[in-house]
């Protein structure tokens, strides 16, 4: 192995911090997100640090992209790179000054869809190509508008996501994951981690929609092509069932709640506070014990995806399902059990 995809994490993790640094005047001049009845922060907060995030990723990955043996003559990459661009932008504009839902939605399902077509791998192979790629692109919008969602509590977006980018750029390391995305996902985690002194509880930056948007859409495609690679686990059900539990706290929380909020006949697409993580706090955590909690969680589904790779049989893969499964529903009822009640 060589020395360059070692690189990847240090480097994109302190270009993100310098970004910081040199951005934070800026952002706390022109991005400043102040408290209202939804948010969990009670001081004014510049917002945007995301764009660190994204902008280390993009420019580590594509700096390392020759070193680490990545063939640079493909379209998935540059097709990848222009939509997280693309989500960036908009989620900037509307950090700043709020965009129609319907216009940020437009450009979403724009920029997911050049991402799928644009990706190599099949998920169900026996299924019609259109009907998968259709499917993909609804569920890469929803994915990309959850992660959005769940950024709403210092560290939050981190716990959920350092965890699964961790354990994709291992599974590259160790020969098991395309090179593609497992530098990608190197450069990603490195810009998380980049963030996190910034976002430590009490937050002094938030990521804003800038970050998460993007984020999203590039979790969603580390997580297509992890599905999408099944003849390098020697059968399609551990590739598929890893993509499935690596995310599935933030794919419950975000579900969920969006199904409760339309059974009570809520506007959907207004903010809000009824998310788990966020009615966590209300009923005795402290932020730390939260994303503690969603942290701890992630990693338990990062081993329970990785004994799917190790043993892909349909036996396994169903006992890991359900303990997947579990899991979360297990801490999706803790947070909503108030701390009075459970004691």
């Amino acid at each position: 192995m060589t020395l360059a995809p070692l690189l990847v994490v240090p480097l994109a993790a302190l270009l993100s911090a310098g970004l910081i640094v040199l951005l934070k005047p800026l952002l706390q001049r022109y991005a400043l997100a102040r408290p209202n009845a939804r948010s969990s922060h009670r001081v004014p907060t510049p917002q945007g640090g995301g764009i660190a995030i994204i902008a280390a990723a993009l420019i580590t990955a594509a700096v390392l992209a020759m070193p680490t043996g990545i063939a640079l003559g493909g379209v998935e990459l540059p097709v990848l790179a222009l939509s997280v661009i693309a989500l960036a932008v908009v989620g900037a504009v509307d950090d700043i000054r709020p965009l129609p839902a319907s216009l940020r939605l437009v450009i979403q399902a724009g920029a997911v869809a050049a991402v799928v077509l644009a990706a190599e791998g099949r998920l169900l192979p026996d299924a019609p190509l259109w009907l998968e790629r259709a499917f993909a692109i609804l569920a890469g919008l929803w994915f990309v508008n959850l992660v959005n969602f769940m950024d709403g509590l210092d560290w939050m977006t981190l716990a959920e996501f350092v965890p699964p980018t961790t354990f994709l750029f291992a599974l590259g390391l160790a020969g098991r994951y395309a090179p593609e995305p497992t530098l990608v996902a190197g450069a990603l985690l490195g810009g998380l981690l980049g963030f996190a002194p910034f976002n430590r509880p009490v937050a002094r930056l938030f990521m804003g929609d800038v970050g998460s948007l993007p984020i999203g859409l590039i979790v969603a495609w580390l997580l297509f092509r992890l599905a999408g690679q099944g003849d390098l686990q020697e059968g399609l059900e551990g590739g598929l069932a890893a993509a499935l539990i690596l995310p599935l706290y933030p794919i419950a929380d975000a579900t969920l709640t969006l199904l409760w909020r339309l059974r009570r006949g809520e506007a959907v697409w207004q903010a809000h506070r009824s998310h788990y993580y966020q009615v966590a706090t209300v009923n005795g955590f402290s932020v730390r014990e939260t994303v503690g909690s969603v942290f701890a969680l992630q990693v338990a589904l990062a081993a329970l995806a990785g004994v799917t790779l190790l043993w892909p049989s349909r036996a396994v893969t169903l006992v890991c399902l359900v303990l997947a499964a579990g899991l979360v529903g297990w801490l999706l009822s803790r947070f909503a059990t108030p701390r009075a009640a459970s004691a």
